[in-house]
């Protein structure tokens, strides 16, 4: 495989719901004319179609939950209990876009019992040997997974908007490596993921401590040098400790499996037209520099 090769692996569900909801702020849901839906897949095209273009992979995948329930809801029954329902408008989207995927030629994987994440995490482990990664997300949480050959795009307020997460950007912004960011979610926990971590140590807190122990094991062998509280806090939520950091990494051993051959990148036009005509994209298919967009232009930002 060329050492230039790129794959992008898209996180669907974060471009899903992004484009939901940047389309659906006014209160106006766009539908075709037998009323289905289509607000959050005309937005998830227009930011999968960006990215490609910006960033140029010469591979590209998609990566979705299948489910609310994963191997976490085992461990940690409460784990995104906080979550409420998708809207109604949403629900229907879930499925179809799956087919538009499929109709620009670009695989679906998800796989019952784990996240998107962890197929993400699974795929970018075993191709970054031999491959650029571009994880295309707005989920911080895929900070763990870069290395020098991996990197995060995560996705910011409004098109063409993007920080890109390298070794370098993560130490320079966040002081941890990929490795101790998990350990920062062990430490002080994910109210979005509705897991406490320990009470009482917040993000300030825990990267100070993986900055001076370099790890949880680190700061538990110095337990008795850290002051009086914040050792009685952890002590008291041990348990817990080691709970949401297991909650918070990434599974990078998933039973996935994909022929990478079937992930370059290709346009077919007529069959793009088509989906877009069912869906009544006219403005879409008006646009002529959008399929140019998606055309091979290899020259990768990053």
């Amino acid at each position: 495989m060329n050492t230039k090769d790129s794959l992008m692996i898209i996180d669907g569900m974060a471009l899903l719901f992004r484009g939901y909801y940047a389309t659906s702020y006014s209160g106006y849901i766009m539908k075709t004319s037998k009323g289905i839906p289509t607000n959050a897949i005309y937005g998830f095209v227009k930011y999968m179609q960006d990215a490609i273009r910006t960033f140029q992979p010469t591979h590209v995948l998609c990566c979705w939950d299948m489910g609310a329930r994963t191997f976490r809801n085992e461990l940690y029954p409460a784990y995104k209990a906080n979550r409420g329902e998708a809207p109604d408008e949403l629900i229907p989207q879930f499925d179809l876009v799956k087919r538009v995927v499929e109709y620009f030629d670009i695989p679906n994987i998800g796989i019952e019992g784990f996240e998107a994440d962890d197929c993400i995490g699974t795929l970018a482990k075993k191709y970054s040997q031999e491959m650029q990664i571009q994880i295309l997300t707005g989920d911080h949480d895929s900070l763990q997974l870069i290395n020098e050959n991996t990197h995060s795009i995560i996705m910011k307020k409004g098109m063409s908007n993007y920080e890109v997460y390298t070794l370098e950007k993560l130490l320079e912004e966040k002081e941890l490596t990929p490795a101790q960011f998990i350990d920062l979610k062990g430490l002080m926990g994910d109210t979005s993921d509705n897991f406490p971590g320990v009470k009482g140590i917040g993000e300030k807190t825990a990267i100070k401590l993986l900055k001076e122990y370099g790890s949880i094991e680190g700061i538990l062998e110095n337990l008795p040098k850290l002051s009086k509280g914040i050792r009685t806090k952890i002590e008291t939520e041990l348990d817990m400790l080691h709970l949401s950091r297991k909650l918070a990494e990434i599974h990078c051993e998933v039973p996935v499996e994909i022929e990478i051959q079937k992930c370059i990148r290709s346009i077919d036009e007529a069959r793009v037209t088509e989906i877009f005509e069912e869906l009544e994209f006219h403005r879409l298919l008006k646009d002529k520099s959008f399929l140019e967009g998606l055309k091979v232009n290899i020259q990768p930002l990053c």
